[in-house]
C-alpha cells in the first residue's frame, strides 16, 4: 500500500508542477509562451490566458484533498490539454518540434498513472446498480 501511495504522489507531482507552472507562465503572458501559441501554432492570444487559468486550477485540484468529481474533470482536462498540445505541435511539423510532441505525451502518461493510482478518498464512490421496478 505504501508503494502505491508513493507512486501516486510522484506521478501527481510530475503532472501538477509542469501543468501549474506552465499555466502561470501563460497567464503572465511570458513571451516564449505567447510566441509558441500565437506565432507558431496560430492560436489567438486570449486562448493563452484561458488555457493558463484552467491549467493552474487543474493542478490545484489534483493536489487538493477530497473533491473527487472535480478531480475527474481536472484529470480529463489535463489529458485533453496535453494530447491536444502534442497534436497541435505535430500539425505544424518540423524536426525541431519533437520535444513539443513527446514531452506532453509523457506528462499525459503520468496523468493517467496518477489518476489510476489515486487513493479511494480521491475517487467517486461507485453506486450500487439501480434495480428496476419491473420484474424481468
Amino acid at each position: 500500500m505504501k508503494a502505491k501511495s508513493i507512486l501516486y504522489w510522484v506521478t501527481t507531482i510530475l503532472v501538477a508542477v509542469p501543468i501549474g507552472s506552465g499555466g502561470v507562465a501563460q497567464v503572465a503572458h511570458l513571451q516564449q509562451n505567447v510566441d509558441g501559441f500565437v506565432h507558431v501554432l496560430g492560436y489567438p492570444l486570449y486562448f493563452v490566458t484561458v488555457l493558463g487559468v484552467w491549467k493552474v486550477l487543474g493542478a490545484l485540484v489534483i493536489l487538493a484533498p477530497r473533491l473527487p468529481r472535480l478531480k475527474e474533470w481536472a484529470y480529463a482536462g489535463i489529458f485533453f490539454d496535453l494530447t491536444g498540445a502534442a497534436a497541435s505541435w505535430a500539425a505544424v511539423g518540423g524536426p525541431g518540434e519533437a520535444f513539443h510532441i513527446i514531452a506532453p505525451l509523457v506528462i499525459a502518461g503520468f496523468a493517467v498513472a496518477s489518476w489510476a493510482l489515486r487513493p479511494q478518498s480521491r475517487t467517486i464512490a461507485i453506486l450500487e446498480p439501480v434495480r428496476s421496478a419491473c420484474p424481468v
